[in-house]
């Protein structure tokens, strides 16, 4: 039996890159897996569709099914957990994946992109987790997981010779530092009736989802990816155990607690060579 044999998991934005990773490794340890992403089918210019991704769960063995909605629109998302927890029950876990980042400089982001991103990184995760609350307090038990990202800390510069490179996610990481001091609140508000809250972000970059900034900061050091099955082991970690307000870098969390990072299908552990910073 998998560490969450019986859980009901939901995972916003895991059509793709993080949020179906961390689906997929859920799935690979019993959990019932809720998908969710603004279509069923294509969208943006990136690769990876809902209906995909809960395929290849389910041609793996998993339990899965999938929730549309746009969660921009204020009155689709005030029912989603209410859908999402129809498949397979009421939820269990509270994955907050979905994100939006306009790379910008600070002085040039528009109202209306500030706002998106607030809205779509901040009160979204907010709004979802309580949806969620009632039924984990009646259970008794209970984790929220909200993604972050280095972003939200300062941050020192890639290489002295493109300091635009982290000029340009300082709005987006303005919302995910109200995303931390949020969750950490939260979490002690909550941890007295059995519901663990924190937040998780990638120790290195992530390639999935990311832009051409992202890219080229990843093509100069390589040196700074890593895998998204460290990011799936990490959300395993945080959402099968007793972890408090902890704002974690995935890495850390994952070898500070002895754990090790396995295929997202669980059956094979990685080797350190694909671990940066693992000798």
């Amino acid at each position: 039996m998998g560490v969450l044999e019986g859980k009901t998991a939901f995972i916003t934005g895991s059509s793709r890159g993080i949020g179906k990773a961390i689906a997929q490794r859920f799935a690979a340890e019993g959990a019932n897996v809720i998908l969710s992403a603004s279509r069923m089918g294509e969208h943006g210019s990136l690769p990876g569709t809902l209906q995909g991704a809960v395929e290849e769960i389910k041609d793996s063995g998993g339990n899965a099914a999938a929730v549309v909605c746009d969660l921009l629109d204020v009155d689709a998302r005030a029912t989603l957990i209410a859908q999402a927890s129809e498949p397979f029950g009421p939820i269990d876990i509270l994955v907050n994946n979905a994100a939006a980042g306009v790379m910008n400089l600070p002085s040039q982001i528009t109202t209306t992109e500030r706002n998106r991103m607030f809205d779509l990184n901040v009160n979204v995760p907010v709004e979802l987790t309580q949806q969620a609350i009632p039924a984990m307090k009646e259970k008794g038990l209970g984790w929220v997981l909200n993604i972050s990202s280095r972003t939200s800390e300062l941050i020192e510069l890639p290489y002295p010779d493109m300091p635009i490179a982290a000029w340009v996610v300082g709005a987006y990481g303005a919302t995910k530092a109200a995303l931390n001091r949020y969750s950490e609140i939260l979490a002690h508000e909550l941890v007295e009736q059995g519901i663990y809250v924190n937040a998780l972000s990638p120790s290195y970059i992530c390639l999935t989802n990311v832009g051409p900034e992202v890219e080229a900061i990843a093509e100069r050091r390589p040196d700074m990816v890593e895998p998204v099955e460290m990011m799936a082991e990490a959300a395993l970690t945080l959402c099968s155990g007793q972890h408090v307000a902890q704002f974690c870098y995935s890495r850390d969390i994952v070898f500070t607690t002895g754990n090790k990072v396995m295929s997202l299908d669980g059956k094979t552990l990685l080797g350190d060579a694909r671990m940066p910073g693992v000798s």
